[in-house]
C-alpha cells in the first residue's frame, strides 16, 4: 500500500510507493494516479523530466513556473541520493518564505510532491545521481523562474558540509525572495 505524508508545509507530501523484492530483484508500482486521489491528490501530470548530476554537491533550484504555467511535480531519485526542498512563494500564505526539506534517495524508495506555489530545488549527496521528477504543466521558458538557494530570508539549511556547490550560471544569477516575482 502507498504510504502518503504530510510535511511541515501544507501541500508538501512524502510519498513512499510499495516495492516488492525477491532473489530476481523487485517491482514496484511508483506513480499511480488513482492511489494518489484516494490520498486527496488528484493531479493530472503530462511531462516527465530526468537529470543526471556527475559530481556530489550540484545543486539545482530554486525553480519555479509563473502561472498560468505553474507546475506541480512529484520528484524521486533513480540511483544516489538528494536532499530535496520546497519553499513557500505564495505571498498571501502564512507560511510565505518557510521551507522544508527531505532525504530523497534510491535506497528509501520515497518521493516527494511539491505543489503548485512552491519553489523547488535539491542538492546531490553522492556521485553519479539521478533524479526523475513528473509535472502537472509543460516546461514554458518565459514562466521559468528561480530564486537564491542560498537567500538569507529563507535560511534553507542545506547539508553543505565538506561538499563544494556547483551552480548553473542560472542559479548563480537568480534574485533573492523579496525581489523575485511569485504568486
Amino acid at each position: 500500500m502507498i504510504e502518503v505524508r504530510p510535511l511541515a508545509l501544507a501541500g508538501v507530501l512524502e510519498v513512499v510507493p510499495p516495492k516488492f523484492g525477491d532473489d530476481r530483484g523487485y517491482f514496484s508500482e511508483t506513480y499511480n494516479r488513482e492511489k494518489l486521489a484516494a490520498h486527496g491528490v488528484d493531479l493530472e501530470f503530462v511531462q516527465d523530466n530526468q537529470s543526471y548530476s556527475a559530481r556530489k554537491g550540484v545543486l539545482r533550484g530554486l525553480h519555479y513556473q509563473l502561472p498560468p504555467r505553474a507546475q506541480d511535480k512529484l520528484v524521486r531519485v533513480l540511483k544516489g541520493r538528494i536532499f530535496d526542498v520546497a519553499v513557500d512563494i505564495r505571498r498571501a500564505s502564512p507560511t510565505f518564505g518557510r521551507w522544508v526539506g527531505v532525504e530523497l534517495s534510491e535506497a528509501k524508495w520515497n518521493q516527494l510532491l511539491i505543489p503548485q506555489g512552491f519553489a523547488h530545488g535539491f542538492v546531490t549527496l553522492e556521485e553519479d545521481t539521478v533524479v526523475a521528477y513528473k509535472v502537472s504543466d509543460y516546461y514554458s521558458p518565459e514562466h521559468d523562474r528561480s530564486i537564491r538557494y542560498d537567500d538569507p530570508d529563507i535560511g534553507i539549511e542545506w547539508p553543505l558540509e565538506g561538499i563544494e556547490v556547483q551552480l548553473s550560471r542560472k542559479d548563480t544569477e537568480a534574485p533573492r525572495l523579496a525581489d523575485a516575482e511569485v504568486f
